[in-house]
């Protein structure tokens, strides 16, 4: 028989990787496939890259292509590990495999409005149709339950393909989780950032989200731990940055851009919002007062060659939907709502357009 590279794909399609449930050829795992002869020569990507996964692998290599291509071969396999999750393709990854997009909404500084941006933002998206789940991963203040109206309910538990898992809450067509349903919500919690770090990854990897087009996770403010462990753990598509116009929130908001575009860290920045941009009075519609600063943050994505995504107005009215429960998005033909969805639009296409570039930069190296 002789031997091609379709036949050891034919052969190597019965080989499985072992932790992502799926055959090798099938995940795209298998390349630099070389024959001549009775020689072959081929690279496996797996998951787990410790000795004896390498090992297992190779046999179930060596096994298959055996019993299709005949014993008498010479096989020279190179196994390597998979790249971290934050840089796998979606079907690649073990951390949430289902969700197409992972967005962080991050700010430099506290007391910018970081997740009211994040709670109107995940409804705007399930207004257009799409899937959506939002992550509270602020574990010292955690606020997205009341904005929700769901700070009384808990999470329940499920079975998912027999592991028993949690149940986020829903409200809005967003699908909810947060420190916040397992703590009182007058109760201070006083955690370490390890145990802090942990109980925020089990939002993550033990509660069934199913499929979702979009998550949203909701950060603490600033650049530490949580953020660092984070963005090692979860594979995020990218980020946006919140700030409000003054200087000292600027400031705040370029350390946050500058920590996301580290070289170790590499996530990209969808864009900046500029929340609380100006204030209009309710018996002076056509005026607006810039109170914290003029055009500050556009100016400050401008200067960082990042995308603008817009300006959100200060009206007492966002403030009142978040305490009442009901996302100011949800108020119709309001300018409050205009400028979330048409933020939410632009969030969706620098999305897209994030997604083309990777999928060009895959095709290249292939």
């Amino acid at each position: 028989m002789q031997i091609t590279k379709e036949k050891i794909l034919e052969a190597l399609g019965f080989v499985m990787e072992p932790n992502l449930k799926k055959d090798i050829v099938t995940l795209g795992l298998v390349s630099d496939i070389e024959v001549e002869g009775n020689k072959i020569s081929f690279k496996v990507q797996i998951n787990n890259p410790a000795m004896h996964n390498r090992k297992r692998m190779e046999e179930a290599c060596l096994h298959q292509l055996g019993r299709l291509l005949g014993q008498n071969l010479d096989v020279n396999i190179t196994i390597d590990a998979l790249p971290a999750e934050s840089q796998r393709p979606q079907e690649l990854r073990k951390v949430l495999p289902k969700v197409k997009h992972i967005i962080a909404v991050a700010s430099g500084k506290g007391g910018v409005g970081k997740s009211t941006v994040s709670s109107n933002l995940a409804v705007a998206l399930a207004l257009k149709g799409y899937k959506v789940g939002l992550v509270d991963a602020d574990i010292y203040g955690p606020s997205i339950p009341i904005m929700f109206d769901v700070a009384f309910e808990k999470p329940s538990v499920e079975d998912s393909e027999g592991k028993n898992m949690i149940k986020p809450v829903a409200n809005y067509g967003v699908k909810l989780l947060s420190i916040g349903f397992f703590a009182d919500m007058s109760q201070a919690i006083v955690w370490r950032g390890a145990m802090a770090v942990k109980a925020l990854n089990q939002l993550f990897t033990e509660a069934n989200w199913g499929e979702l087009d979009y998550m949203l996770i909701d950060l603490p403010p600033g650049t530490g731990d949580i953020q660092l462990s984070l963005v090692q753990a979860v594979p995020l598509t990218g980020t946006v940055i919140v700030s409000t116009p003054q200087h000292v929130a600027l400031a705040d908001a370029q350390k946050g851009v500058s920590m996301f575009q580290m070289p170790s860290i590499n996530v990209p920045v969808i864009g900046i919002i500029e929340n609380m941009a100006y204030f209009t009075p309710a018996e002076l519609p056509d005026n607006k007062y810039y109170i914290f600063g003029k055009d500050g943050a556009s100016k400050l994505a401008d200067k960082l060659k990042v995308p603008f995504l817009g300006q959100i107005p200060l009206v007492q009215s966002i403030c009142e939907a978040g305490d009442a429960g009901r996302p100011a998005v949800l108020q119709d033909n309001t300018p409050q709502a205009q400028a979330f969805m048409e933020i939410t639009e632009k969030l969706i296409r620098e999305v897209d357009i994030l997604t083309e570039k990777k999928k060009l930069l895959e095709t290249e190296r292939i």
